[in-house]
Protein backbone atom coordinates (compact mmCIF):
# COMPACT_ATOMS: atom_id res chain seq x y z
CA UNK A 1 0.00 0.00 0.00
CA UNK A 2 3.06 2.30 0.61
CA UNK A 3 4.25 2.70 -3.23
CA UNK A 4 0.51 2.84 -4.30
CA UNK A 5 0.71 5.91 -1.87
CA UNK A 6 3.67 7.22 -2.84
CA UNK A 7 2.78 6.94 -6.34
CA UNK A 8 -0.52 9.57 -6.37
CA UNK A 9 1.20 11.44 -3.87
CA UNK A 10 3.89 12.01 -6.59
CA UNK A 11 1.11 12.48 -9.42
CA UNK A 12 -0.68 15.27 -7.42
CA UNK A 13 2.46 17.26 -7.52
CA UNK A 14 3.67 16.41 -11.21
CA UNK A 15 1.89 18.64 -13.80
CA UNK A 16 4.15 17.50 -16.81
CA UNK A 17 2.72 14.59 -18.68
CA UNK A 18 5.64 12.96 -19.35
CA UNK A 19 6.89 12.88 -16.02
CA UNK A 20 3.33 11.16 -14.98
CA UNK A 21 3.64 8.22 -17.65
CA UNK A 22 6.83 7.45 -15.87
CA UNK A 23 6.01 7.61 -12.50
CA UNK A 24 3.34 5.12 -13.80
CA UNK A 25 5.31 2.85 -15.81
CA UNK A 26 8.20 2.69 -13.03
CA UNK A 27 5.34 2.12 -10.77
CA UNK A 28 3.60 -1.16 -12.91
CA UNK A 29 7.28 -2.69 -14.11
CA UNK A 30 8.64 -3.05 -10.23
CA UNK A 31 5.13 -3.79 -7.91
CA UNK A 32 3.75 -7.59 -8.45
CA UNK A 33 0.73 -9.13 -9.59
CA UNK A 34 -2.02 -8.35 -8.37
CA UNK A 35 -0.93 -4.97 -7.02
CA UNK A 36 -0.29 -3.34 -9.75
CA UNK A 37 -3.63 -4.31 -11.76
CA UNK A 38 -5.79 -2.98 -9.02
CA UNK A 39 -3.77 0.28 -9.12
CA UNK A 40 -4.11 -0.31 -12.73
CA UNK A 41 -8.61 -0.51 -12.80
CA UNK A 42 -7.89 2.24 -9.74
CA UNK A 43 -6.26 4.72 -12.34
CA UNK A 44 -8.79 4.08 -14.90
CA UNK A 45 -11.95 4.04 -12.86
CA UNK A 46 -12.88 0.77 -13.27
CA UNK A 47 -12.76 -0.04 -9.75
CA UNK A 48 -16.01 -0.42 -7.69
CA UNK A 49 -15.99 -0.92 -3.83
CA UNK A 50 -19.93 -0.36 -3.02
CA UNK A 51 -19.80 -0.31 0.42
CA UNK A 52 -17.63 2.28 1.11
CA UNK A 53 -19.83 5.72 0.68
CA UNK A 54 -18.76 9.37 1.22
CA UNK A 55 -21.41 9.29 4.35
CA UNK A 56 -19.66 6.62 5.81
CA UNK A 57 -16.24 8.43 5.85
CA UNK A 58 -17.65 11.17 7.33
CA UNK A 59 -19.48 9.37 9.91
CA UNK A 60 -16.40 7.92 10.60
CA UNK A 61 -14.05 10.49 11.47
CA UNK A 62 -17.00 12.34 13.23
CA UNK A 63 -17.03 9.75 15.68
CA UNK A 64 -13.21 9.99 16.56
CA UNK A 65 -13.08 14.15 16.12
CA UNK A 66 -15.13 16.89 16.71
CA UNK A 67 -17.71 17.37 13.77
CA UNK A 68 -17.49 21.25 13.31
CA UNK A 69 -13.63 20.90 13.29
CA UNK A 70 -13.84 18.76 10.78
CA UNK A 71 -16.40 20.01 8.38
CA UNK A 72 -13.96 23.64 9.09
CA UNK A 73 -11.09 21.61 8.19
CA UNK A 74 -12.80 20.02 5.31
CA UNK A 75 -13.71 23.64 3.96
CA UNK A 76 -10.25 24.73 4.02
CA UNK A 77 -8.44 21.75 2.77
CA UNK A 78 -10.73 21.07 0.11
CA UNK A 79 -10.92 17.54 -0.01
CA UNK A 80 -12.59 14.75 2.18
CA UNK A 81 -9.70 11.94 2.25
CA UNK A 82 -6.75 14.44 2.59
CA UNK A 83 -8.85 15.95 5.72
CA UNK A 84 -9.68 12.30 7.38
CA UNK A 85 -5.68 11.16 6.31
CA UNK A 86 -4.47 13.89 8.49
CA UNK A 87 -7.08 14.55 11.34
CA UNK A 88 -7.60 10.32 12.11
CA UNK A 89 -5.94 9.41 15.53
CA UNK A 90 -3.37 7.34 15.08
CA UNK A 91 -3.76 4.78 17.49
CA UNK A 92 -0.82 3.31 19.80
CA UNK A 93 1.31 0.61 18.25
CA UNK A 94 -0.52 0.94 14.93
CA UNK A 95 2.06 0.59 12.77
CA UNK A 96 3.12 -3.21 14.03
CA UNK A 97 0.67 -5.26 12.26
CA UNK A 98 2.07 -6.71 8.93
CA UNK A 99 1.61 -4.01 6.14
CA UNK A 100 -1.35 -3.88 3.86
CA UNK A 101 -1.25 -4.39 0.41
CA UNK A 102 -3.32 -3.01 -2.60
CA UNK A 103 -4.75 -6.25 -3.61
CA UNK A 104 -5.49 -7.10 0.04
CA UNK A 105 -7.21 -4.02 0.71
CA UNK A 106 -9.45 -4.75 -2.33
CA UNK A 107 -10.62 -8.41 -1.51
CA UNK A 108 -11.37 -7.76 1.96
CA UNK A 109 -13.44 -3.96 0.87
CA UNK A 110 -15.05 -5.72 -2.38
CA UNK A 111 -16.51 -8.46 -0.47
CA UNK A 112 -18.46 -6.60 2.49
CA UNK A 113 -21.55 -5.52 3.22
CA UNK A 114 -22.90 -1.84 4.21
CA UNK A 115 -23.04 -2.99 7.64
CA UNK A 116 -19.65 -4.27 8.08
CA UNK A 117 -17.62 -2.06 6.14
CA UNK A 118 -17.37 1.16 8.57
CA UNK A 119 -15.80 -1.40 11.10
CA UNK A 120 -13.58 -2.91 8.63
CA UNK A 121 -12.54 0.39 7.08
CA UNK A 122 -11.58 1.78 10.33
CA UNK A 123 -9.53 -0.91 11.32
CA UNK A 124 -7.48 -0.62 7.72
CA UNK A 125 -6.91 3.47 8.69
CA UNK A 126 -5.57 2.56 12.50
CA UNK A 127 -2.70 0.55 10.56
CA UNK A 128 -1.99 3.06 7.92
CA UNK A 129 0.03 6.47 7.93
CA UNK A 130 -1.42 9.63 6.88
CA UNK A 131 -0.41 9.37 3.36
CA UNK A 132 -1.79 5.87 3.01
CA UNK A 133 -5.00 6.38 4.35
CA UNK A 134 -5.30 8.75 1.99
CA UNK A 135 -4.21 6.59 -0.75
CA UNK A 136 -7.24 3.87 0.86
CA UNK A 137 -9.57 6.04 0.75
CA UNK A 138 -9.57 7.60 -2.63
CA UNK A 139 -9.13 4.29 -4.02
CA UNK A 140 -12.06 3.23 -1.58
CA UNK A 141 -14.46 5.80 -2.76
CA UNK A 142 -13.42 5.50 -6.72
CA UNK A 143 -12.49 9.42 -7.20
CA UNK A 144 -8.43 9.80 -7.35
CA UNK A 145 -8.40 13.13 -8.69
CA UNK A 146 -5.10 12.92 -9.31
CA UNK A 147 -4.52 14.71 -12.91
CA UNK A 148 -4.84 10.67 -14.52
CA UNK A 149 -6.98 9.64 -17.33
CA UNK A 150 -8.33 6.74 -18.48
CA UNK A 151 -6.45 6.64 -21.74
CA UNK A 152 -2.83 8.31 -19.84
CA UNK A 153 -2.88 4.95 -17.17
CA UNK A 154 -3.18 2.46 -20.50
CA UNK A 155 -0.62 4.84 -22.41
CA UNK A 156 1.97 4.45 -19.12
CA UNK A 157 1.06 0.84 -19.07
CA UNK A 158 1.83 0.37 -22.74
CA UNK A 159 5.15 2.50 -23.14
CA UNK A 160 6.63 0.64 -19.88
CA UNK A 161 6.00 -2.53 -21.30
CA UNK A 162 6.79 -1.67 -25.29
CA UNK A 163 3.27 -2.13 -25.80
CA UNK A 164 0.74 -0.13 -28.41
CA UNK A 165 -1.34 1.27 -26.73
CA UNK A 166 -4.45 1.22 -29.28
CA UNK A 167 -4.20 -2.61 -28.44
CA UNK A 168 -4.59 -2.56 -25.22
CA UNK A 169 -7.45 -0.23 -25.70
CA UNK A 170 -8.46 -2.76 -28.30
CA UNK A 171 -8.35 -5.66 -25.74
CA UNK A 172 -9.21 -3.68 -22.18
CA UNK A 173 -13.18 -4.18 -21.94
CA UNK A 174 -13.01 -7.89 -22.62
CA UNK A 175 -10.30 -8.30 -19.04
CA UNK A 176 -11.50 -8.32 -15.50
CA UNK A 177 -8.87 -6.45 -13.05
CA UNK A 178 -6.65 -7.18 -11.79
CA UNK A 179 -5.67 -8.55 -15.37
CA UNK A 180 -3.04 -11.15 -15.52
CA UNK A 181 -3.62 -11.48 -18.69
CA UNK A 182 -2.67 -8.18 -19.70
CA UNK A 183 0.57 -8.20 -17.33
CA UNK A 184 1.30 -11.25 -19.12
CA UNK A 185 1.54 -10.44 -22.54
CA UNK A 186 3.31 -6.98 -20.99
CA UNK A 187 6.28 -8.76 -19.96
CA UNK A 188 6.21 -11.52 -23.09
CA UNK A 189 5.09 -14.65 -20.67
CA UNK A 190 1.75 -14.74 -22.38
CA UNK A 191 0.03 -14.98 -25.23
CA UNK A 192 -2.08 -11.83 -26.57
CA UNK A 193 -5.36 -11.13 -25.07
CA UNK A 194 -8.10 -11.46 -27.90
CA UNK A 195 -11.27 -9.59 -27.87
CA UNK A 196 -13.27 -12.25 -30.22
CA UNK A 197 -17.04 -12.52 -29.01
CA UNK A 198 -16.65 -9.69 -26.49
CA UNK A 199 -18.32 -6.41 -27.11
CA UNK A 200 -15.15 -4.62 -26.73
CA UNK A 201 -14.68 -0.72 -26.62
CA UNK A 202 -11.78 0.49 -29.79
CA UNK A 203 -10.37 4.32 -29.55
CA UNK A 204 -12.15 6.73 -31.26
CA UNK A 205 -11.02 8.96 -34.13
CA UNK A 206 -11.21 12.25 -32.76
CA UNK A 207 -10.49 15.36 -34.84
CA UNK A 208 -8.05 18.72 -34.32
CA UNK A 209 -10.13 22.49 -34.30
CA UNK A 210 -10.16 24.00 -38.08
CA UNK A 211 -8.80 27.48 -36.07
CA UNK A 212 -8.28 29.96 -39.31
CA UNK A 213 -7.73 26.84 -41.23
CA UNK A 214 -9.39 26.76 -45.15
CA UNK A 215 -9.53 23.37 -46.51
CA UNK A 216 -10.50 21.89 -49.99
CA UNK A 217 -13.38 20.33 -50.27
CA UNK A 218 -12.60 18.04 -53.43
CA UNK A 219 -10.07 16.48 -50.59
CA UNK A 220 -12.85 16.99 -47.29
CA UNK A 221 -16.28 16.03 -47.07
CA UNK A 222 -18.25 17.95 -44.73
CA UNK A 223 -21.02 16.77 -41.70
CA UNK A 224 -22.84 17.75 -39.17
CA UNK A 225 -22.08 17.93 -35.93
CA UNK A 226 -24.27 17.04 -33.56
CA UNK A 227 -24.95 18.07 -29.78
CA UNK A 228 -25.62 14.60 -28.35
CA UNK A 229 -22.44 12.33 -26.84
CA UNK A 230 -20.63 10.64 -29.24
CA UNK A 231 -21.02 6.64 -28.39
CA UNK A 232 -19.46 3.43 -30.03
CA UNK A 233 -22.42 0.60 -30.59
CA UNK A 234 -21.08 -2.91 -30.86
CA UNK A 235 -22.85 -6.13 -31.14
CA UNK A 236 -21.25 -9.86 -31.62
CA UNK A 237 -22.46 -13.07 -31.83
CA UNK A 238 -20.40 -15.87 -30.20
CA UNK A 239 -19.77 -19.30 -31.30
CA UNK A 240 -23.26 -20.55 -29.37
CA UNK A 241 -25.08 -17.97 -30.89
CA UNK A 242 -25.41 -15.63 -28.38
CA UNK A 243 -25.45 -11.99 -29.24
CA UNK A 244 -24.12 -9.25 -26.84
CA UNK A 245 -24.65 -5.30 -27.29
CA UNK A 246 -22.68 -2.44 -25.24
CA UNK A 247 -22.64 1.09 -25.71
CA UNK A 248 -19.41 2.95 -24.84
CA UNK A 249 -19.08 6.87 -24.62
CA UNK A 250 -15.79 8.36 -26.24
CA UNK A 251 -13.83 7.73 -23.23
CA UNK A 252 -14.70 3.98 -23.32
CA UNK A 253 -17.18 4.16 -20.35
CA UNK A 254 -19.74 1.52 -20.66
CA UNK A 255 -23.43 3.56 -20.96
CA UNK A 256 -25.62 0.20 -22.32
CA UNK A 257 -28.00 0.39 -18.60
CA UNK A 258 -28.93 3.99 -19.36
CA UNK A 259 -29.55 3.48 -22.85
CA UNK A 260 -31.36 -0.33 -22.56
CA UNK A 261 -33.87 0.76 -25.60
CA UNK A 262 -30.81 1.62 -27.84
CA UNK A 263 -29.22 -1.58 -26.77
CA UNK A 264 -32.16 -3.57 -27.58
CA UNK A 265 -32.65 -2.44 -31.16
CA UNK A 266 -29.01 -2.69 -32.10
CA UNK A 267 -29.36 -6.78 -33.07
CA UNK A 268 -26.71 -6.61 -36.21
CA UNK A 269 -23.20 -7.22 -35.89
CA UNK A 270 -20.92 -4.64 -36.48
CA UNK A 271 -19.52 -1.87 -35.27
CA UNK A 272 -20.97 2.10 -35.27
CA UNK A 273 -19.89 5.40 -34.72
CA UNK A 274 -22.48 8.02 -33.56
CA UNK A 275 -24.02 10.56 -31.50
CA UNK A 276 -26.51 9.63 -28.90
CA UNK A 277 -29.42 11.60 -28.54
CA UNK A 278 -33.04 12.01 -27.44
CA UNK A 279 -35.89 12.59 -30.09
CA UNK A 280 -37.64 15.97 -30.30
CA UNK A 281 -39.43 18.34 -32.07
CA UNK A 282 -36.46 20.30 -32.78
CA UNK A 283 -36.32 20.94 -36.78
CA UNK A 284 -32.88 18.85 -38.67
CA UNK A 285 -33.84 15.21 -37.56
CA UNK A 286 -34.69 12.33 -40.12
CA UNK A 287 -36.28 9.82 -38.21
CA UNK A 288 -38.63 7.80 -40.13
CA UNK A 289 -41.62 8.54 -37.22
CA UNK A 290 -40.68 12.53 -38.09
CA UNK A 291 -39.17 13.65 -34.64
CA UNK A 292 -35.68 15.59 -34.33
CA UNK A 293 -33.32 15.60 -32.19
CA UNK A 294 -34.15 17.35 -28.70
CA UNK A 295 -31.79 19.66 -27.24
CA UNK A 296 -28.35 18.29 -24.97
CA UNK A 297 -30.59 19.34 -21.74
CA UNK A 298 -33.17 16.81 -22.42
CA UNK A 299 -30.35 13.86 -22.91
CA UNK A 300 -28.82 15.04 -19.85
CA UNK A 301 -31.95 13.72 -17.93
CA UNK A 302 -30.82 10.15 -19.11
CA UNK A 303 -26.75 10.54 -18.68
CA UNK A 304 -25.34 8.28 -15.79
CA UNK A 305 -28.31 6.71 -14.71
CA UNK A 306 -27.84 3.01 -13.76
CA UNK A 307 -31.59 2.26 -13.66
CA UNK A 308 -34.28 4.14 -16.16
CA UNK A 309 -37.85 4.06 -15.34
CA UNK A 310 -40.28 3.29 -17.83
CA UNK A 311 -41.62 6.59 -18.40
CA UNK A 312 -38.51 8.15 -18.76
CA UNK A 313 -37.84 5.54 -21.72
CA UNK A 314 -41.19 6.60 -22.99
CA UNK A 315 -40.71 10.21 -22.47
CA UNK A 316 -37.00 10.71 -23.56
CA UNK A 317 -36.24 7.78 -26.11
CA UNK A 318 -32.81 8.02 -27.53
CA UNK A 319 -31.74 7.39 -30.83
CA UNK A 320 -28.23 7.27 -32.53
CA UNK A 321 -27.20 9.38 -35.66
CA UNK A 322 -24.93 7.85 -37.25
CA UNK A 323 -21.45 8.86 -38.63
CA UNK A 324 -19.09 6.72 -39.39
CA UNK A 325 -18.86 2.27 -39.77
CA UNK A 326 -15.72 0.24 -37.95
CA UNK A 327 -16.59 -3.31 -38.48
CA UNK A 328 -19.33 -5.13 -40.59
CA UNK A 329 -20.09 -8.51 -38.70
CA UNK A 330 -16.30 -9.53 -38.01
CA UNK A 331 -14.77 -7.02 -41.08
CA UNK A 332 -12.92 -4.52 -40.09
CA UNK A 333 -13.09 -1.69 -42.07
CA UNK A 334 -10.55 0.97 -40.47
CA UNK A 335 -8.38 0.88 -42.74
CA UNK A 336 -10.43 1.83 -45.52
CA UNK A 337 -10.67 5.70 -46.66
CA UNK A 338 -14.18 7.76 -45.51
CA UNK A 339 -15.64 7.21 -48.77
CA UNK A 340 -15.25 3.45 -49.40
CA UNK A 341 -16.69 3.46 -45.32
CA UNK A 342 -19.36 5.71 -45.57
CA UNK A 343 -20.28 3.51 -48.88
CA UNK A 344 -20.66 0.66 -46.36
CA UNK A 345 -22.10 2.56 -43.50
CA UNK A 346 -25.35 3.91 -46.60
CA UNK A 347 -25.69 0.20 -46.67
CA UNK A 348 -25.47 -1.28 -43.43
CA UNK A 349 -28.00 1.18 -42.12
CA UNK A 350 -31.36 -0.18 -43.71
CA UNK A 351 -30.90 -3.66 -41.96
CA UNK A 352 -30.92 -1.34 -38.64
CA UNK A 353 -34.46 -0.20 -36.98
CA UNK A 354 -35.45 3.06 -38.14
CA UNK A 355 -36.94 4.00 -35.28
CA UNK A 356 -33.59 4.07 -33.35
CA UNK A 357 -31.24 4.63 -36.03
CA UNK A 358 -30.75 7.05 -38.53
CA UNK A 359 -27.63 8.29 -40.99
CA UNK A 360 -26.34 11.88 -40.59
CA UNK A 361 -25.87 13.96 -43.64
CA UNK A 362 -23.56 15.13 -45.96
CA UNK A 363 -23.47 18.69 -46.02
CA UNK A 364 -23.47 19.92 -49.78
CA UNK A 365 -21.77 23.33 -50.53
CA UNK A 366 -20.15 24.05 -53.98
CA UNK A 367 -17.05 26.35 -51.96
CA UNK A 368 -15.70 26.74 -48.16
CA UNK A 369 -17.93 30.19 -48.75
CA UNK A 370 -21.11 28.39 -49.09
CA UNK A 371 -20.46 25.74 -46.68
CA UNK A 372 -19.12 29.16 -43.79
CA UNK A 373 -22.86 30.42 -45.11
CA UNK A 374 -24.55 26.73 -43.90
CA UNK A 375 -22.77 26.89 -40.34
CA UNK A 376 -23.60 29.95 -39.50
CA UNK A 377 -27.43 29.29 -39.74
CA UNK A 378 -27.14 25.70 -38.14
CA UNK A 379 -27.74 26.64 -34.51
CA UNK A 380 -31.85 25.85 -34.03
CA UNK A 381 -31.45 22.44 -35.10
CA UNK A 382 -29.84 20.31 -32.17
CA UNK A 383 -26.21 21.23 -33.83
CA UNK A 384 -22.85 21.98 -32.64
CA UNK A 385 -21.34 23.25 -35.54
CA UNK A 386 -19.33 21.10 -38.45
CA UNK A 387 -17.05 17.76 -38.74
CA UNK A 388 -14.51 17.78 -41.98
CA UNK A 389 -13.14 14.61 -43.44
CA UNK A 390 -10.84 13.86 -45.47
CA UNK A 391 -11.94 11.73 -47.91
CA UNK A 392 -9.19 9.12 -48.09
CA UNK A 393 -8.63 9.10 -44.45
CA UNK A 394 -8.65 5.95 -42.46
CA UNK A 395 -10.29 5.27 -39.02
CA UNK A 396 -7.67 5.79 -37.12
CA UNK A 397 -7.28 6.37 -33.13
CA UNK A 398 -6.97 9.41 -31.72
CA UNK A 399 -6.15 12.87 -33.62
CA UNK A 400 -4.24 12.30 -36.51
CA UNK A 401 -2.84 16.06 -38.57
CA UNK A 402 -4.52 16.49 -41.25
CA UNK A 403 -7.78 14.16 -41.21
CA UNK A 404 -10.65 14.91 -39.35
CA UNK A 405 -11.33 18.81 -38.29
CA UNK A 406 -13.93 20.16 -35.85
CA UNK A 407 -15.64 23.29 -36.64
CA UNK A 408 -17.82 24.15 -33.61
CA UNK A 409 -20.46 27.20 -33.90
CA UNK A 410 -18.96 30.63 -32.49
CA UNK A 411 -20.38 30.29 -28.59
CA UNK A 412 -23.26 32.18 -27.09
CA UNK A 413 -22.25 35.06 -24.50
CA UNK A 414 -24.00 36.92 -22.05
CA UNK A 415 -22.98 39.23 -19.53
CA UNK A 416 -23.97 37.84 -15.54
CA UNK A 417 -23.80 38.90 -12.25
CA UNK A 418 -21.52 36.42 -9.64
CA UNK A 419 -23.89 35.37 -6.87
CA UNK A 420 -22.17 32.54 -5.05
CA UNK A 421 -18.63 31.00 -4.89
CA UNK A 422 -16.95 27.82 -3.61
CA UNK A 423 -13.52 26.19 -3.23
CA UNK A 424 -12.23 24.10 -5.80
CA UNK A 425 -11.07 20.74 -5.78
CA UNK A 426 -7.11 19.45 -6.39
CA UNK A 427 -4.93 21.90 -6.46
CA UNK A 428 -7.56 25.06 -6.65
CA UNK A 429 -9.04 23.71 -3.10
CA UNK A 430 -7.37 26.56 -1.76
CA UNK A 431 -9.35 29.03 -4.17
CA UNK A 432 -12.58 30.06 -4.20
CA UNK A 433 -13.20 29.09 -8.04
CA UNK A 434 -16.67 28.19 -8.70
CA UNK A 435 -18.86 30.69 -9.60
CA UNK A 436 -22.42 30.71 -9.82
CA UNK A 437 -23.94 33.55 -11.53
CA UNK A 438 -26.70 34.91 -12.17
CA UNK A 439 -29.59 37.57 -14.72
CA UNK A 440 -32.33 39.86 -13.76
CA UNK A 441 -36.20 39.29 -13.36
CA UNK A 442 -37.84 42.55 -14.81
CA UNK A 443 -37.87 43.63 -18.61
CA UNK A 444 -35.30 45.71 -18.00
CA UNK A 445 -31.70 45.29 -16.44
CA UNK A 446 -31.07 45.98 -12.94
CA UNK A 447 -34.82 45.59 -12.75
CA UNK A 448 -36.48 42.89 -10.21
CA UNK A 449 -34.07 40.04 -8.83
CA UNK A 450 -31.10 38.21 -9.89
CA UNK A 451 -31.56 34.29 -10.38
CA UNK A 452 -29.09 31.89 -11.06
CA UNK A 453 -28.86 30.59 -14.77
CA UNK A 454 -25.28 29.17 -14.52
CA UNK A 455 -22.47 27.58 -12.81
CA UNK A 456 -18.60 27.63 -14.32
CA UNK A 457 -15.25 27.21 -13.13
CA UNK A 458 -13.49 26.88 -16.38
CA UNK A 459 -12.11 29.78 -18.81
CA UNK A 460 -10.09 31.76 -16.53
CA UNK A 461 -6.10 32.18 -16.49
CA UNK A 462 -4.29 31.79 -12.78
CA UNK A 463 -4.29 35.90 -12.33
CA UNK A 464 -7.52 35.86 -13.06
CA UNK A 465 -8.75 32.84 -10.56
CA UNK A 466 -6.34 34.68 -8.07
CA UNK A 467 -8.06 38.31 -8.72
CA UNK A 468 -11.84 36.56 -8.35
CA UNK A 469 -10.40 35.09 -5.46
CA UNK A 470 -9.69 38.05 -3.35
CA UNK A 471 -12.85 39.24 -4.91
CA UNK A 472 -14.94 36.71 -2.28
CA UNK A 473 -12.98 36.79 0.22
CA UNK A 474 -13.30 40.71 0.61
CA UNK A 475 -16.62 41.22 -0.46
CA UNK A 476 -18.60 37.83 0.83
CA UNK A 477 -22.29 38.99 2.54
CA UNK A 478 -23.25 35.56 3.90
CA UNK A 479 -21.97 31.75 4.38
CA UNK A 480 -23.98 28.53 3.58
CA UNK A 481 -21.69 25.62 4.20
CA UNK A 482 -18.91 25.80 2.04
CA UNK A 483 -20.53 28.01 -0.12
CA UNK A 484 -20.25 31.98 -0.17
CA UNK A 485 -22.77 34.52 -0.84
CA UNK A 486 -21.13 37.60 -2.63
CA UNK A 487 -22.23 41.18 -3.47
CA UNK A 488 -24.01 41.60 -6.34
CA UNK A 489 -21.48 43.77 -7.97
CA UNK A 490 -18.97 42.17 -9.90
CA UNK A 491 -20.48 41.20 -13.83
CA UNK A 492 -18.90 37.95 -15.87
CA UNK A 493 -19.27 37.79 -19.25
CA UNK A 494 -20.41 34.32 -20.00
CA UNK A 495 -19.91 32.15 -22.64
CA UNK A 496 -21.74 29.36 -23.83
CA UNK A 497 -22.89 27.00 -26.63
CA UNK A 498 -26.71 26.79 -26.12
CA UNK A 499 -29.31 27.62 -23.95
CA UNK A 500 -32.67 25.94 -23.04
CA UNK A 501 -35.43 25.26 -21.02
CA UNK A 502 -35.03 23.64 -17.60
CA UNK A 503 -37.88 22.79 -15.06
CA UNK A 504 -35.35 22.02 -12.38
CA UNK A 505 -33.72 25.68 -12.15
CA UNK A 506 -35.61 28.48 -10.83
CA UNK A 507 -34.77 30.56 -13.48
CA UNK A 508 -36.35 28.16 -15.54
CA UNK A 509 -32.86 27.98 -17.89
CA UNK A 510 -29.71 26.02 -18.14
CA UNK A 511 -26.51 26.87 -20.14
CA UNK A 512 -24.35 24.36 -22.15
CA UNK A 513 -21.01 24.20 -21.38
CA UNK A 514 -20.67 27.64 -19.11
CA UNK A 515 -17.39 29.10 -19.08
CA UNK A 516 -16.08 32.52 -17.79
CA UNK A 517 -15.03 34.62 -21.15
CA UNK A 518 -13.71 37.56 -19.35
CA UNK A 519 -14.36 39.60 -16.25
CA UNK A 520 -16.29 42.87 -16.79
CA UNK A 521 -14.78 45.54 -14.26
CA UNK A 522 -15.85 48.28 -16.88
CA UNK A 523 -19.27 46.92 -16.52
CA UNK A 524 -21.89 48.06 -13.35
CA UNK A 525 -23.96 45.37 -12.23
CA UNK A 526 -27.15 46.75 -12.80
CA UNK A 527 -27.00 46.57 -16.63
CA UNK A 528 -25.81 42.94 -16.79
CA UNK A 529 -28.31 40.75 -18.74
CA UNK A 530 -32.15 39.52 -18.63
CA UNK A 531 -33.70 36.52 -18.13
CA UNK A 532 -35.84 37.68 -20.86
CA UNK A 533 -32.84 38.31 -22.74
CA UNK A 534 -32.02 34.85 -22.28
CA UNK A 535 -34.78 33.15 -23.32
CA UNK A 536 -34.53 34.92 -26.50
CA UNK A 537 -31.94 32.49 -27.09
CA UNK A 538 -33.58 29.42 -26.06
CA UNK A 539 -32.90 26.92 -28.42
Amino acid sequence: MHAFAQLLDSLIYTRSRNAKLKLIGDYLRVTPDPDRGWAMAALTGDLDLPGVKPALLRALIEERFDPVLFRMSREYVGDTAETIALLWPTPEGAFEAEPLSVAAVVDRLMHLSRSDAGGVLAGMLDRLDAEERFALLKMATGSLRVGVSSRLAKQALADAFGLDVDAVEEVWHGLEPPYPTLFAWAEGTGEQPTPADVPVFRPFMLAHPLEDLRVDLSDYVAEWKWDGIRVQLVHVVDATGHGETRLYSRTGDDVTRAFPDVAAAFRTPGVLDGELMVKGDVQGGTLEDGGGAASFNALQQRLGRKVVSAKMLEESPAFVRLYDILFDGAEDLRQLGWTERRARLEAFVPRLDPDRFDLSAVVEAEDFTALEAIRMGARDAAIEGMMLKRRDAPYVAGRRAGLWYKWKRDPLTADCVMMYAQRGNGRRSSYYSDYTFGCWTGGAAGEGELLPVGKAYQGITDEELRQLDRFVRHHTTNRFGPVREVERSLVLEIAFDSIHDSKRHKSGLAMRFPRIARIRTDKPAHEADTIEGLRKLVT
